[in-house]
């Protein structure tokens, strides 16, 4: 597993970006399958685009979850960027969801060799990450497979939340993003646009989140959006919910193929 920690400069937010990527390369698992040609031109990686929350940097998974064996052990690349506490927002100071969604993955794609194809990228968050990949997902349906929301709402948002303990700003700007998120969802599902499937899950003790997500979750049922939900029992906001979950998604959940792309095999 290649562990690839990165800054560059960004067009959108106009300031250096942090980013942090996880890159599964030859492995024992590869000597037990017998495959020794595991570097071929013209591979692809599925990728797993995931958000991290508030307060925290790209940094959080690497440190606080085992998401390096989990990416290896599935073959799928996952890229976690920093969102400086912008809520991943577009913002007259910077441009945070427009980054996550669109430039982010141009710059990576001519980098690594990235699948742009849709049922080959998903994206997920947690808290903060988990509204900010809801709305991503519902503004770029064309882009991603599956969304997985962890802890937090994304429709509900209204000024007062708890966001603000954390420093994280809300403005008319947030509020409003939100909203059009909310029209955006509808307006999809009347005009027949194939959707991301949503996974949606919450920690029994997760008070603050948990009927928000509940809300969240019947929001786009209602709609007709494939929802997917599960409340775990015995977990909160933590990091322990964090990992287990991003295990389960990764091993069982999420569409992917469990294997690098190579151009000789049929997709």
């Amino acid at each position: 597993m290649a562990v690839i920690k990165m800054n560059f400069l960004s067009q959108c937010l106009g300031m250096q970006a942090n980013v942090t990527i996880c890159l599964p390369s030859f492995s024992f698992a590869d000597i037990m399958a017998g495959r020794k040609d595991v570097y071929v031109p013209g591979m692809k990686y599925q990728v797993l685009w995931l958000l991290h929350g508030g307060s925290g940097d790209d940094s959080d998974y690497l440190n606080f979850s085992n998401i390096t064996r989990y990416a290896d052990d599935n073959k799928i690349a996952v890229v976690m960027p920093a969102n400086y506490n912008m809520a991943y927002t577009d913002w007259e100071h910077g441009k945070f969801m427009t980054y996550v969604a669109e430039e982010l993955p141009r710059m990576c794609r001519a980098i690594f060799p990235f699948s742009d194809k849709r049922e080959d990228n998903f994206i997920g968050g947690l808290s903060m990450g988990s509204d900010g990949c809801q709305k991503i997902a519902i503004r770029y349906p064309q882009n991603y497979a599956a969304v997985l929301a962890m802890s937090r709402g994304g429709f509900w948002e209204k000024p007062g939340g708890n966001q603000l303990n954390l420093g994280i700003p809300m403005s008319p700007r947030k509020e409003g993003q939100m909203e059009e998120s909310r029209l955006l969802a509808e307006k999809w599902i009347r005009e027949g646009v194939q959707t991301p499937k949503f996974f949606m899950t919450w920690g029994e003790n997760d008070h603050d989140v948990r009927e928000a997500h509940k809300r969240s979750t019947d929001f786009l049922r209602e709609l007709g959006y494939d929802v997917f939900e599960e409340e775990v029992p015995g977990y909160g906001h933590e990091w322990d919910f964090w990992d287990l979950t991003l295990r389960k998604a990764l091993n069982e959940w999420l569409p992917i193929r469990h294997s690098i792309i190579y151009p000789d095999e049929k997709e």
